[in-house]
Protein backbone atom coordinates (compact mmCIF):
# COMPACT_ATOMS: atom_id res chain seq x y z
CA UNK A 1 0.00 0.00 0.00
CA UNK A 2 1.26 3.47 -0.88
CA UNK A 3 2.29 5.51 2.14
CA UNK A 4 2.37 9.27 2.06
CA UNK A 5 1.96 12.42 4.13
CA UNK A 6 0.74 15.80 2.92
CA UNK A 7 2.32 18.96 4.33
CA UNK A 8 0.12 21.78 5.66
CA UNK A 9 1.31 23.94 2.73
CA UNK A 10 0.22 21.29 0.22
CA UNK A 11 -3.15 20.98 1.98
CA UNK A 12 -3.64 24.74 1.62
CA UNK A 13 -2.57 24.53 -2.03
CA UNK A 14 -5.17 21.84 -2.71
CA UNK A 15 -7.94 23.71 -0.89
CA UNK A 16 -7.21 26.78 -2.99
CA UNK A 17 -7.05 24.80 -6.25
CA UNK A 18 -10.33 23.05 -5.52
CA UNK A 19 -12.11 26.28 -4.53
CA UNK A 20 -10.95 27.90 -7.77
CA UNK A 21 -12.02 24.84 -9.78
CA UNK A 22 -15.47 24.91 -8.23
CA UNK A 23 -15.85 28.63 -8.84
CA UNK A 24 -14.81 28.27 -12.47
CA UNK A 25 -16.22 24.84 -13.43
CA UNK A 26 -18.83 24.07 -10.76
CA UNK A 27 -19.08 21.18 -8.36
CA UNK A 28 -18.37 18.61 -11.07
CA UNK A 29 -15.19 20.45 -12.04
CA UNK A 30 -14.09 20.42 -8.41
CA UNK A 31 -14.78 16.69 -8.14
CA UNK A 32 -12.81 15.97 -11.32
CA UNK A 33 -9.78 17.94 -10.11
CA UNK A 34 -10.02 16.42 -6.65
CA UNK A 35 -10.00 12.92 -8.16
CA UNK A 36 -6.98 13.90 -10.25
CA UNK A 37 -5.11 15.22 -7.20
CA UNK A 38 -5.80 12.02 -5.29
CA UNK A 39 -4.73 9.87 -8.23
CA UNK A 40 -1.51 11.85 -8.71
CA UNK A 41 -0.63 11.53 -5.04
CA UNK A 42 -1.35 7.80 -5.05
CA UNK A 43 0.70 7.38 -8.22
CA UNK A 44 3.84 9.02 -6.81
CA UNK A 45 3.38 7.31 -3.45
CA UNK A 46 3.18 3.96 -5.25
CA UNK A 47 6.17 4.68 -7.50
CA UNK A 48 8.12 7.85 -6.62
CA UNK A 49 10.40 7.37 -9.65
CA UNK A 50 7.48 6.88 -12.03
CA UNK A 51 7.70 8.06 -15.64
CA UNK A 52 6.99 11.77 -15.83
CA UNK A 53 8.63 12.55 -12.49
CA UNK A 54 11.75 14.69 -12.41
CA UNK A 55 14.60 15.08 -9.96
CA UNK A 56 14.83 18.65 -8.65
CA UNK A 57 18.29 18.69 -7.11
CA UNK A 58 18.37 22.50 -7.30
CA UNK A 59 15.79 22.45 -4.48
CA UNK A 60 17.03 19.50 -2.43
CA UNK A 61 18.86 16.29 -3.18
CA UNK A 62 15.70 14.22 -2.71
CA UNK A 63 13.15 16.60 -4.24
CA UNK A 64 11.08 15.54 -7.26
CA UNK A 65 8.21 16.98 -9.27
CA UNK A 66 5.38 15.22 -11.05
CA UNK A 67 2.91 16.97 -13.35
CA UNK A 68 -0.66 15.85 -12.78
CA UNK A 69 -1.20 15.52 -16.53
CA UNK A 70 0.63 12.17 -16.29
CA UNK A 71 -2.15 10.78 -14.05
CA UNK A 72 -5.01 12.30 -16.02
CA UNK A 73 -6.15 9.14 -17.78
CA UNK A 74 -5.81 7.02 -14.63
CA UNK A 75 -8.83 8.73 -13.01
CA UNK A 76 -12.03 6.69 -13.23
CA UNK A 77 -14.02 7.50 -16.37
CA UNK A 78 -17.24 7.95 -14.41
CA UNK A 79 -15.66 10.85 -12.52
CA UNK A 80 -14.41 12.41 -15.74
CA UNK A 81 -11.02 13.60 -16.90
CA UNK A 82 -9.53 17.03 -16.43
CA UNK A 83 -8.81 18.25 -19.93
CA UNK A 84 -5.67 20.26 -19.21
CA UNK A 85 -4.26 19.84 -15.70
CA UNK A 86 -2.06 22.78 -14.75
CA UNK A 87 -0.46 21.65 -11.48
CA UNK A 88 2.42 19.53 -10.33
CA UNK A 89 3.37 17.86 -7.09
CA UNK A 90 6.60 18.69 -5.29
CA UNK A 91 7.57 15.69 -3.18
CA UNK A 92 10.35 13.55 -1.82
CA UNK A 93 10.79 10.04 -0.49
CA UNK A 94 12.15 9.66 3.01
CA UNK A 95 14.60 6.94 3.97
CA UNK A 96 11.75 4.94 5.53
CA UNK A 97 9.92 4.95 2.17
CA UNK A 98 7.23 7.45 3.15
CA UNK A 99 6.48 9.92 0.35
CA UNK A 100 6.08 13.50 1.54
CA UNK A 101 4.02 15.88 -0.61
CA UNK A 102 5.49 19.32 0.05
CA UNK A 103 3.49 21.54 -2.32
CA UNK A 104 0.98 21.42 -5.17
CA UNK A 105 1.91 24.24 -7.52
CA UNK A 106 0.70 25.75 -10.77
CA UNK A 107 2.96 24.99 -13.71
CA UNK A 108 3.62 28.68 -14.34
CA UNK A 109 4.84 29.41 -10.83
CA UNK A 110 8.51 30.07 -10.27
CA UNK A 111 9.33 26.95 -8.29
CA UNK A 112 12.34 28.23 -6.30
CA UNK A 113 10.30 31.18 -5.01
CA UNK A 114 7.47 28.90 -3.83
CA UNK A 115 9.58 26.47 -1.82
CA UNK A 116 10.04 27.33 1.85
CA UNK A 117 13.58 27.07 3.20
CA UNK A 118 12.59 24.12 5.39
CA UNK A 119 12.06 22.05 2.22
CA UNK A 120 15.61 22.70 1.09
CA UNK A 121 17.14 21.15 4.19
CA UNK A 122 17.80 17.46 3.68
CA UNK A 123 16.91 16.46 7.23
CA UNK A 124 13.79 18.61 7.52
CA UNK A 125 10.42 16.98 7.98
CA UNK A 126 8.27 18.34 5.15
CA UNK A 127 5.19 17.30 7.08
CA UNK A 128 5.80 20.10 9.59
CA UNK A 129 6.31 23.79 9.08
Amino acid sequence: MARYVISPAAERDMESILAWSEGRFGVQGRLRYEALLVQGILDVADDPQRPGSHTRSEIAASARTYHLSHSRMRVAADVGHVRRPRHFLLYRTREDGLVEIGRVLHERMDLPQQVPDVYRRQSADWGRE
